[in-house]
């Protein structure tokens, strides 16, 4: 019996796109400027994915200093981000989207903010009128002929209707794997399996398994991933994915069960996040003084970014909060939160005395030397992992032999190697390798696409 036969019917397509979220809209939408058939399958009920919880296009300002702060990523795809950067931002204006002034984001970066619920909008309209969107979709397998070229894929409808989707171009969009503990485990941390999922719950690593099936290889594993320090014990719904994010901590010291220190947390919240899945426990001691509240925890993150007292917010959720007047109310923690809290007092006194801190405080040396103290016991949660299926500049999956898996792209949280602890924005990554993929597929409709590489080392 062939794949045909046990599908009850069969589509056509220039471009296939497996997933919705900012890649998959991105690719399909551009696809059908060029005029291309395009289906987008998405697993989720509805279209956005995790791109509906950010609000900036940002990457780093120059190529060199994406190379200064990323240096272990792969300096191919670390070139394509920031070239591709205004090209991205010209495609979303081309929707129809306002896009915001540029604004300085993580000190080294620059962004502009974007509605994304507009950004998702503006692309289903594009690719509904001449395309085809498939929501709350399966997809089984992928479709590869005798020489391993990928012609599409064999899907399951929501109302059980097996379909067959030739295409000359796949594209791989489904998210990454945030929602997945096994992945998470095996390719970001072992104590991973364990903390909370900021992100889309469809997001299960299915293009990660199919491209796997079809003789793609991963990139990157325990590379770190993209997420943030947030409140323990508070539950993340996806109206607190922002608004639960304990951004202020470069402006904080994060002390372990031990009662130690053990990050620079000035370099970033991101980089805070990924460093406590390796603590005991993966939680920690979130610390900061009158100042950092009055001037950060109730402040945008980003300007003109929303503002909201995060201190005020976790303890109305229910997390472990207290406000203590001096450094010696340390030494009082509950035993039942489990820290050293006298080694914690110690330390804080030595610190708002003037202290050298260890680790050193490399980009905000100010000691936090005015009490009252702010305490939120936190947890990392994760966004998107950094490892994922391997692709070149273009978003072609490489292959195990070192070559490319003909007709079949990634993008977005799918497509790993990017960064490699250390971050520089999402969302443009994912539309500068989704409009690649959609140009791809142009070109190969045209008989125009280049001829696919042998393995490494072969012409």
């Amino acid at each position: 019996m062939t794949v045909d036969d046990q599908h009850a019917t069969t589509g056509r397509a220039d471009l296939l796109v497996l997933g919705g979220g900012m890649a998959g809209l991105s690719a399909a939408a551009r696809a059908a400027g060029h005029g291309l058939r395009v289906t987008l399958v998405e697993r989720g009920p509805d279209l956005g994915g995790s791109a509906r919880y950010a609000g900036y296009l940002w990457t780093a300002a120059t190529p060199e200093v994406m190379a200064e702060v990323n240096p272990g990523g792969s300096p191919e795809l670390r070139d394509t981000v920031v070239a591709g950067f205004p090209g991205a931002l010209d495609f979303v204006r081309d929707l129809g989207v306002p896009v915001g002034e540029p604004v300085t984001v993580l000190r080294y970066g620059t962004g502009h903010q974007v509605d994304t619920g507009a950004f998702v909008a503006a692309c289903r309209r594009r690719i509904a009128a001449s395309g085809e969107i498939v929501t709350g979709a399966r997809t089984e397998h992928l479709l590869t002929d005798d020489a391993g070229r990928v012609t599409g894929a064999g899907i399951v409808t929501p109302d059980g209707t097996r379909r067959t989707v030739r295409a000359t171009t796949t594209l791989l969009a489904t998210g990454g794997f945030p929602a997945d503990a096994d992945l998470r485990a095996e390719h970001v941390h072992p104590q991973a399996r364990d903390i909370a999922a900021r992100s889309n719950p469809w997001s299960r690593g299915d293009g990660l398994r199919l491209a796997l099936a079809a003789g793609a290889r991963v990139t990157n594993s325990g590379g770190g991933f993209y997420g943030h320090l947030v409140p323990t014990g508070v539950e993340l719904t996806p109206e607190l994915y922002v608004e639960a994010a304990l951004y202020y901590s470069e402006h904080a010291w994060l002390f372990n069960l031990a009662g130690e220190r053990f990050v620079d947390e000035s370099v970033g919240d991101h980089l805070t996040t990924i460093a406590l899945v390796d603590q005991p426990e993966c939680r920690g001691l979130l610390v900061t003084d009158a100042r950092g509240y009055r001037e950060v925890v109730c402040a945008p993150y980003v300007e003109g970014g929303p503002a909201n007292d995060k201190f005020e917010l976790a303890r109305r959720r229910g997390a472990r909060c207290v406000v203590a007047d001096s450094a010696a109310d340390f030494a009082h923690v509950p035993p039942e939160w489990g820290y050293d809290g006298p080694r914690i007092a110690a330390e804080i006194a030595r610190l708002a005395a003037g202290g050298e801190p260890g680790p050193a405080r490399s980009i905000l040396p100010r000691p936090l030397d005015e009490p009252p103290y702010y305490v939120i016991e936190t947890t990392a949660a994760i966004t998107f992992p950094f490892a994922g299926i391997e692709v070149d500049g273009r978003g072609r999956v490489r292959s195990a032999d070192g070559g490319v898996v003909d007709g079949l792209h990634a993008a977005g949280a799918d497509a790993g190697g990017l960064y490699r602890n250390a971050y520089a924005g999402g969302l443009v990554p994912a539309v500068v390798l989704g409009l690649a993929a959609a140009d791809a597929a142009r070109d190969r409709a045209a008989g125009t696409a280049d001829l696919v590489p042998g393995p490494a080392g072969t012409p």
